[in-house]
C-alpha cells in the first residue's frame, strides 16, 4: 500500500489508489460502496471514516447529513388573542387585590398597586392616542355632528330650532293633530294652552277628543271619543295624548302621554317625520 501522508499534509482529499482499490475489492460488484452513498447524496453513512469522521469535513463537503423537517425546531406558539390578554389581566388585577385585602402586608399591598398604576398608565395612554386620533380624522368626530362645547351646542341649538320651524310649517299642511283629554283630567288643563299655542304658532289643525264627554276649555270645539282613540293605536286611556296624524297615507304617528312642552312637542315631529332611526344620535 502507498503512503498516504503527504496527501494528509496538502489537506486534498483525492482517494488514494490503493484506497480506491481496497473499497472497490469490499463492495459488492466491485463497486465502491463510499462511491454509491455519495452518489445517493449521504456520503457520511457510507462507513468511510477517512473522508468524513476522522477529517470532520462538515457541510461543506456533504459530509453532514440535512435535516429533516421533523428534527427542525417547532415554531414557537402564536400569541394569545388581544381579548384573552385583557380578560387575563383583569383577572390578575383581580387577584392582587384580593390577596392584598385578606393580606395585607406591604409586599402584597405594593405588588397590587404596582400592577393597578401599570394598568392605569396603559389607560391612559390608549385614551390620549384616542383623542389624537379623532383630531386627526374628522370623519371620526361625532362633536362636529352633536357639539359638547357651550358656544357649539348653542349654535347647533339655534339652528336646529330654525330647521324644525320651518319643517312643522310645511308638515302643517299634510298633518293634523288629535289631542285626547279627559275633563277630570288636571294635566289636560294644563297642557291644552301649551297645543293651542303650538298649533297656532306652526299652523296645525287639532282635533280634540273627549275620552270622558266633557268639556274642554282651550278646544270648544271637542267631539267625544266613540273609538278614534283605538283607531289611532292607543290602548291605555291614558291622557292627555297626542297623535300625529297623516293625511295623504291615513297614518296615525303616537306623539306621547303626558304634559309635553312646545319644544318637546316640535323636537317629537320633527324626529318622527324627518329623520331616520339612529341618524340624529
Amino acid at each position: 500500500m502507498k503512503s498516504i501522508w503527504p496527501i494528509l499534509l496538502l489537506g486534498c482529499s483525492v482517494t488514494v489508489p490503493a484506497l480506491a482499490q481496497d473499497a472497490t475489492d469490499a463492495a459488492p460488484g466491485g463497486q465502491p460502496e463510499a462511491a454509491s452513498q455519495a452518489r445517493n447524496g449521504d456520503p457520511a453513512s457510507s462507513g468511510d471514516d477517512f473522508y468524513c469522521r476522522q477529517r470532520k469535513l462538515g457541510t461543506w463537503f456533504y459530509c453532514d447529513r440535512p435535516k429533516s423537517p421533523s428534527d427542525r425546531t417547532p415554531a414557537s406558539p402564536s400569541a394569545a388573542p388581544a381579548a384573552q390578554q385583557l380578560a387575563a389581566i383583569g383577572k390578575e388585577l383581580d387577584e392582587l387585590k384580593a390577596r392584598a385585602i385578606l393580606e395585607p402586608s406591604e409586599e402584597n399591598v405594593t405588588a397590587y398597586i404596582r400592577f393597578q398604576r401599570e394598568q392605569l398608565d396603559r389607560a391612559s395612554t390608549f385614551s390620549d392616542q384616542w383623542q389624537r386620533t379623532i383630531w386627526q380624522n374628522p370623519e371620526l368626530d361625532y362633536t362636529l355632528q352633536r357639539p359638547v362645547s357651550t358656544l357649539g351646542k348653542r349654535a347647533w341649538l339655534d339652528n336646529r330650532t330654525a330647521e324644525e320651524e320651518q319643517a312643522l310649517a310645511r308638515l302643517s299642511e299634510r298633518y293634523g293633530i288629535f289631542y285626547f283629554y279627559a275633563q277630570s283630567c288636571g294635566a289636560c288643563d294644563i297642557f291644552a294652552p301649551i297645543l293651542k299655542a303650538l298649533a297656532e304658532k306652526s299652523g296645525f289643525s287639532v282635533v280634540a277628543v273627549s275620552m270622558d264627554g266633557g268639556p274642554s276649555k282651550t278646544f270648544p270645539n271637542y267631539v267625544v271619543d266613540v273609538g278614534q282613540y283605538a283607531r289611532m293605536g292607543l290602548t291605555s286611556r291614558a291622557t292627555p295624548a297626542l297623535v300625529l296624524f297623516d293625511t295623504a297615507t291615513r297614518r296615525p304617528i303616537p306623539i306621547g302621554t303626558g304634559i309635553l312642552t312646545a319644544d318637546e312637542i316640535r323636537e317629537r315631529i320633527f324626529t318622527l317625520t324627518n329623520t331616520k332611526v339612529g341618524s340624529d344620535f
